[in-house]
C-alpha cells in the first residue's frame, strides 16, 4: 500500500496547509533546491537559536540547505495548525523512553498534534497525526551499502534481500530501511533500538503492522524511499 503525499510544496509563497489529523496523517513533501526562496526569506525570522546552530554545523551546503527547508516547512505547517506565527510554535522534547535523556520524540509543548520530519539528500518529509507518528525518506544506496547494513535487519528481512536480484536489492532495502526508522521515530527512541529486532518486511506496497503500530510506504521522488508510521 502507498500512501500519496497530500502536498509537494515547491516554493510558492502560501503557507503549508492545516494538517490533517481527523482520521489518517498528514504527509508533505518539501524539495530543498525548489524551496530555497522561501527558506532564504523565512529562516532567518522563524527559526530558534538551536536550529540556526545545528544548521550552521552542517559541512556540505546541500545537507544544510536541506535541513533548513525541512524546519522552516514544519514551523509553517505547525503554525498553521496552531495559529500562530511560525516563529512561536513551542517545540520541545520528549525524555527518551530508553534512558530518559532530553532526546525523546520531538513534540509540541500543550498541543494534542504530533508529527515527525525526515530530511535526505535535498528532500524533506513531514507528517502530522493526531496520534504518535514517524516519518523517514531515505536516497536508495548503491548495492554495497545495502548488502552491508542489510545484513543488520531483522533474519527475515535479510533473507528476503539475499533473495533478490542485486540490481533490486538497494531499492528493497531502502524501503525496509525507511519503515524501520519511520517506526523507531515513532517510539522515540530512532537507532537506540536495534535494527534487527522488528519485521516490516522490504516487499514493495507491503504494510506492516508491529504491535499497535501501522507503517505504510509513501510515494515520493524516484531514487528514494520513504514510510510513515502511526501509532493505532
Amino acid at each position: 500500500m502507498l500512501l500519496p503525499v497530500e502536498l509537494r510544496d515547491g516554493g510558492g509563497e502560501q503557507p503549508l496547509r492545516t494538517p490533517g489529523t481527523e482520521g489518517g496523517p498528514g504527509v508533505w513533501l518539501v524539495r530543498a533546491e525548489t524551496f530555497r526562496t522561501v527558506v532564504a526569506r523565512l529562516a532567518p525570522v522563524v527559526l530558534d537559536s538551536s536550529e540556526k546552530e545545528r544548521a550552521a554545523a552542517f559541512r556540505r551546503a546541500r545537507d544544510r540547505d536541506t535541513y533548513l527547508a525541512g524546519h522552516v516547512g514544519l514551523r509553517l505547517l505547525l503554525g498553521a495548525h496552531l495559529g500562530v506565527p511560525p516563529a512561536d510554535v513551542p517545540l520541545e522534547r520528549l525524555p527518551c523512553p530508553m534512558c530518559g535523556g532530553p532526546h525523546g520524540r520531538p513534540v509540541v509543548r500543550g498541543d494534542a498534534v504530533h508529527f515527525s520530519l525526515s530530511h535526505s539528500e535535498g528532500v524533506c518529509l513531514l507528517a502530522c497525526a493526531a496520534a504518535p507518528v514517524g516519518a523517514d525518506i531515505e536516497a536508495v544506496p548503491g548495492l554495497a551499502v545495502a548488502e552491508e547494513v542489510g545484513a543488520c535487519l531483522h533474519p527475515r528481512e535479510s533473507a528476503e534481500l539475499s533473495g533478490l536480484r542485486p540490481v533490486d536489492r538497494p531499492a528493497a532495502f531502502a524501503r525496509a530501511w525507511a519503515r524501520k526508522e519511520a517506526y523507531l521515530k515513532g517510539l522515540g527512541v530512532g537507532l537506540g533500538r536495534a535494527m534487527s529486532l522488528d519485521y516490516v518486511g522490504t516487499a514493495s506496497g507491503a504494510v506492516a503492522t508491529v504491535r499497535g503500530w501501522t507503517i505504510v510506504d509513501v510515494a515520493v521522488d524516484d531514487g528514494y524511499a520513504a514510510a510513515v508510521a502511526v501509532r493505532c
